[in-house]
């Protein structure tokens, strides 16, 4: 039984400012701790369930947060960035069901740190619906024929992947106050939880279905600075519809995320 986990920090319970969530933030370090736990949470659910192997892939910003001698030895960890698949580097056919750590709201929702692959994404849609990162990550799952069982993070990304997948398994860590506010869950709890519902998602692996991947991908970003507009505008395939929006077709999933990636590196 091979689980795949993808890790996102800014919805790990305890983590709500800008100062924890990201590197050079003094509060950065002790993040790094909350993350780890998260981790092990999970890992430890999937081996208590009837895992044989679980990969883990740090997906947070320079994806390189989690504490490789902290974390569960039974997991094999994936780090750094840049990577071909993004958050869901890693992920193979082969692999039994994935699991979603630590995510958040999409671009322009509420919810605790809001966003889509890029803070300078003003918007993110996907075949004109507003996509997170979630989203896209069960796309990129979808694409390879494993379903993704489990997604936690703060009470708004729980609703929209409840609302938009009602198959996959949910945990709340945290309820959003505001973009950096956030009635947490004390860390135990938290693990506690996803421990459980990690462990409920791989002896349920059979209840998963896999959605359909869309024969046609329509990317459309709202960028927040115009200078940025004109910057990813110049990229092949990308067409710019107004002062801060452009828009491409995809042929694939990993296409999709691959123009993304080149998006998101080039307005930092």
């Amino acid at each position: 039984m091979r689980v795949y986990i993808s890790i996102d920090m800014e919805g790990i319970a305890g983590v709500t400012t800008a100062d924890q969530a990201y590197r050079g933030g003094h509060n950065y370090p002790r993040a790094q701790q909350l993350i780890t736990a998260e981790a092990n949470a999970a890992i430890a659910g999937a081996f208590d369930g009837g895992a044989t192997e679980v990969l883990i892939n740090d997906a947070h910003g320079t994806m390189d947060n989690l504490l490789p001698d902290e974390l569960d030895e039974r997991a094999t960890l994936l780090l750094g960035r840049p990577k071909p698949q993004c958050m869901m580097q890693g992920l193979e056919s082969g692999h039994d069901v994935a699991m979603l750590l630590g995510y958040h709201p999409a671009a322009n929702e509420p919810g605790i740190f809001s966003h889509t692959l890029s803070e300078c994404f003003a918007r993110y849609l996907i075949n004109g619906e507003t996509a997170s990162e979630a989203d896209v990550a069960i796309l990129q799952a979808a694409a390879l024929g494993v379903p993704v069982g489990l997604v936690t993070g703060d009470d708004q990304i729980c609703q929209w992947v409840e609302k938009r997948y009602p198959g996959i398994a949910t945990a709340s860590v945290k309820q959003s106050v505001g973009q950096l506010s956030a009635v947490n869950l004390h860390p135990r709890r938290a693990c506690e939880l996803i421990r459980t519902t990690a462990g409920d998602t791989v002896r349920r692996l059979g209840a998963f279905q896999v959605p359909p991947v869309p024969e046609r991908l329509h990317l459309q970003v709202t960028l927040q600075q115009p200078a940025h507009t004109e910057i990813v505008a110049m990229i092949p395939g990308v067409r710019r519809l107004d002062r801060l929006t452009v828009e491409a077709d995809l042929a694939t999933p990993d296409d999709l995320v691959a123009l993304t990636t080149v998006m998101w590196e080039l307005t930092p």
